[in-house]
């Protein structure tokens, strides 16, 4: 019987191209390219890129008329469902409509005409578009960063909820909304208190997260402390870095958390004096390794004694532990046999796969709507189940 962590957020939800969002539905991973959408073909391969890497929909940016015009292309063949990120101009959010994306990136505050706003709510409702309302501590308003002294989360939450109901007062309802905040503190408390607020689906990120090093924790934090509470429908880490990273680190983070069941759960002992080998090479080497081949959700163990390492290995689907001058491969709970240092990372390759073979074979139990489950270790047995009700 598996443990449900809490209770997840209920929400309207709405669809963008086929991806559900919110209502239930399993949280999506979106990224941004970084090309110049006008060039369709540089484009295109990024866009290729990040859906190959699991990206469940991609976000392009629109500030010219050429790229409103190259969308067509990008749309027809990008393969996921492309957003369109517009800023000011009720023309390039038209032609975008007019396109064919899945979405948009608008925020209706930002058009001066208010007649504008109605136009593309219009376009959006009649053609199923839906739009994200993106607040962002750097382009706040600055007559609320007057107000609350700086971009802090009640500025952030009162600008996302005037802009809602800019486009809620035209009857359009399909609409998520962000209130990023490069602070996590500030991020988090900003999110906690948008989702006390309105049932709308809500696209999590820290922005301006940094560099990979930096902003891999502040992402892994303030996104994953708002997904740990049950809020959240949608995510994009944000990193100064090549857009596929921020797809692989989100991943990790839903994996991490059981929201999404995605390659393999790599466990490794930190090291210590008494490891029999060197546990660092041996770790790298074997992820390295493993990261090359199509396993389902499994989980593996790399140990380097005899300490905890026999433990952690047999309950994994598939392990080792390091004794002196060989160690001991353990697959499903079960010991397999001693294999000398040199053929470890072989040994645990070949058995791996053979494996894989077996939990495909087996097949996975459905959880049911709006659960994910990672059914990994040695029972198959779910160690954490995060779902829609309320906690057991």
């Amino acid at each position: 019987m598996s443990t449900a962590l809490y209770e997840r957020r209920k929400t309207r939800q709405i669809h963008v191209g086929d991806v559900a969002v919110g209502g239930g539905a399993p949280v999506s991973i979106q990224s941004m390219t970084t090309t110049k959408t006008e060039n369709v073909g540089e484009t295109l391969i990024q866009v290729h890129a990040l859906a190959t890497q699991g990206a469940d929909m991609v976000r392009v940016a629109v500030p010219h008329e050429a790229d409103a015009r190259a969308l067509p292309s990008i749309v027809a063949e990008g393969g996921v469902p492309i957003i369109a990120d517009i800023h000011f101009s009720v023309r390039l959010a038209l032609l975008a409509v007019e396109a064919g994306v899945h979405g948009l990136r608008v925020n209706p505050g930002n058009m001066r005409n208010p007649s504008h706003v109605k136009d593309v709510a219009d376009a959006c409702r009649d053609r199923g578009i839906p739009i994200r309302i993106g607040v962002n501590a750097g382009s706040l308003d600055k007559k609320l960063v007057a107000k609350y002294g700086r971009p802090t989360a009640d500025a952030l939450v009162e600008s996302a909820l005037h802009e809602i109901g800019l486009l809620e007062a035209h009857g359009f309802t399909d609409i998520k909304v962000s209130v990023k905040h490069q602070n996590v503190p500030e991020m988090i408390a900003a999110y906690r208190l948008l989702a006390a607020k309105t049932d709308v689906p809500l696209h999590l990120g820290v922005t301006e997260a940094g560099t990979p090093k930096q902003g891999a924790v502040k992402s892994a934090i303030g996104i994953g402390t708002l997904l740990a509470e049950g809020i959240g429908d949608t995510i994009r880490v944000s990193l100064t870095a090549d857009p596929v990273e921020e797809v692989k680190l989100g991943k990790q983070i839903l994996q991490t958390l059981g929201l999404r069941e995605s390659g393999f759960d790599f466990v490794a002992c930190p090291s210590c004096g008494r490891a029999e080998l060197d546990v660092f090479a041996l770790a790298e080497e074997v992820e390295a390794r493993i990261a090359k081949l199509d396993l389902p959700p499994m989980q593996i163990a790399v140990m380097g004694c005899e300490v905890n390492g026999p433990g952690e290995a047999r309950d994994a689907d598939i392990g080792i532990a390091a004794g002196p001058g060989r160690g001991l491969l353990f697959a499903k709970g079960k010991q397999i046999g001693w294999v000398p240092h040199d053929g470890l990372v072989d040994a645990l390759i070949d058995k791996a796969l053979e494996v894989a073979e077996e939990i495909r074979a087996a097949g996975t139990t459905d959880t049911g709507p709006g659960q994910a489950s990672v059914i990994k270790g040695a029972g198959r047995r779910p160690v954490m189940s995060i779902g829609m009700g309320a906690p057991e």
